[in-house]
């Protein structure tokens, strides 16, 4: 099973943003497209995510043709992919609320009605998989506080352990360590390669090139509109084979 993003084109208005884009996630893979701000990577990450058509080119879910298939098809497709934006966007509600959100709205509305209460005992007794979520994030020990007392660290751990709580096969992460301080980055570098031992595809938007060297196996590289160069990490860092890609990484490239 893979993500698979074949000769993109995208863009907004009358600018293109994407070009020529192509792109392979697989399951238990952690690969890190890096760039300067502006270039397309949250671009590139919606489109895997299915939130929108590219202009050209084509998206393959396990060889499917996502935009060549009914709504519905594409749907159960979208429901396998999680996505974590760079704001964690909590809902008003308790951290096991936001946690187990991503389950609930997965199952049918009398799914939801007959599970409500044993979801919530599962919780309380720590064998539900929004608690194995919050564990592997460090914080299920905040199980009940409201999501608005978080700090802006514990907050985007809680939205990754509420894409990681219903076993995604693809994990997409749009510059999730942001701004955060070293411990709670750490953490969320941790859960990152957690879920790639958990067999999920992962997917890391990051300017951070120190970041995606300690947690990457594959490194995909956007200068300008479109992948300059990608493949293992460590050939990528220590012998680019492009030489825009080596004047990036080596600070000589400024935008």
């Amino acid at each position: 099973m893979t993500l698979r993003a074949a000769g993109l084109e995208h863009g907004y208005g009358d600018e293109t943003t994407l070009e020529d884009v192509s792109l392979t996630v697989s399951p238990g893979e952690v690969v890190a497209i890096i760039g300067p701000s502006g270039v397309g990577k949250t671009t590139l990450l919606r489109l895997l995510a299915l939130f929108e058509p590219p202009r050209a080119g084509s998206l393959e879910y396990d060889g499917t043709d996502v935009w060549g298939v009914s709504s519905q098809r594409r749907l159960a497709c979208r429901r396998r992919i999680g996505m974590v934006f760079q704001e964690a966007g909590l809902f008003d509600a308790s951290v096991r609320r936001n946690a187990e959100y991503g389950v609930h709205v997965r199952r049918s509305w009398g799914e939801r009605l007959r599970r409500e209460f044993a979801d919530l005992v599962g919780l309380r007794n720590g064998n539900s998989v929004a608690m194995e979520a919050l564990e592997t994030v460090g914080l299920a020990d905040k199980l009940e506080q409201h999501a608005g007392s978080l700090s802006g660290g514990e907050a985007q751990r809680v939205a990754f352990a509420r894409a990681l709580a219903y076993d995604p096969d693809f994990l997409l992460l749009d510059e999730p360590t942001s701004d955060l301080d070293p411990r709670n980055t750490a953490v969320i570098e941790d859960a990152v390669r957690e879920a790639g031992d958990r067999d999920i595809g992962v997917a890391v938007a990051t300017h951070d090139m120190n970041q995606a060297r300690r947690i990457a196996d594959r490194v995909a590289v956007i200068l300008d509109d479109g992948i300059t160069e990608a493949g293992e990490t460590e050939r990528i860092f220590e012998r680019p084979e492009d030489e825009r890609t080596r004047k990036f990484i080596d600070g000589e490239l400024i935008y």
